[in-house]
């Protein structure tokens, strides 16, 4: 199963052709538009492939399937934490999906006194992801270069609460770097310059034992051509099968 996790920072209709072209599963978006505005724009057969949460039509999170595989959104859903979106994919491969829009870390709230809507998703969720197999994803807008004593959602709680589930970041996997000490940004913010201010922020937990491969997007393809500041994450994935007799990878922090 393949699975793209990208922040499409708007206007994704005008950029599901560069999506489509990574050969998706899954595809994990944030900062799309509703289905219905989508098919409006052009994009076609979307009808049962997609779900997708938010408060503003233009802006919100969605979720994609592709090559027969099927999505569901699950239930008991809680729209109030936005944007974490529960997803049941069932079709050649079967996983519960938690994907992910983290406006900002703390969702608005003070970081130092008040979890923000993912770790409150983790606990509201956890049963659904305890199930598996689970992956967690998207632009998590988190990395351990904040993290400060005391503060309640630190990167790295976050990191030891997926632990905990079993879930581990694909790309730390894949590269042996830690947490806060990524060679490979996935955020050329604001100015959307190679040498501007970047960050790694987007993410994809995974069971350890699942993971093939891991591509981050480049600069050039992604964010010099004006598609968005974000660039793709893209996982590879091994059939359930595959899994049981793979070898755990060692997902010791570094």
């Amino acid at each position: 199963m393949r699975i793209v996790f990208w922040n499409c920072a708007m206007a994704l209709h005008r950029k599901w052709v560069a999506l489509t072209a990574l050969t998706p599963d899954i595809a994990v978006i944030g900062e799309c538009a509703t289905p219905e505005i989508l098919t409006r724009r052009g994009v076609t057969g979307l009808d049962d492939r997609c779900q997708w949460m938010g408060r503003n039509p233009n802006k919100g999170l969605g979720v994609f399937a592709f090559n027969g595989y099927r999505l569901r959104r699950h239930a008991p859903f809680r729209p109030t934490l936005q944007h974490v979106l529960p997803v049941e994919v069932t079709g050649p491969e079967r996983c519960n999906l938690l994907a992910v829009w983290a406006m900002n870390a703390s969702g608005g709230v003070t970081r130092k006194h008040q979890l923000g809507p993912l770790r409150r998703g983790l606990a509201a969720y956890r049963d659904f992801l305890a199930a598996g197999p689970s992956v967690v994803g998207g632009d998590l807008n988190s990395n351990a270069i904040w993290d400060k004593p005391g503060w309640r959602i630190n990167h790295m709680t976050l990191v030891e609460k997926l632990s905990g589930l079993g879930l581990a970041s694909a790309y730390h996997l894949e590269t042996g770097e830690a947490h806060g000490a990524e060679r490979v940004p996935t955020c050329y913010w604001r100015d959307r310059r190679k040498d501007g201010p970047t960050y790694h922020l987007d993410y994809a937990f995974v069971p350890p034992a699942a993971l093939r491969s891991l591509a981050v997007g480049s600069f050039e393809e992604w964010v010099g051509t004006g598609l968005s500041d974000h660039v793709p994450l893209v996982v590879d994935l091994a059939p359930a099968a595959a899994c049981a007799l793979a070898p755990a990878r060692d997902t010791t922090r570094r």
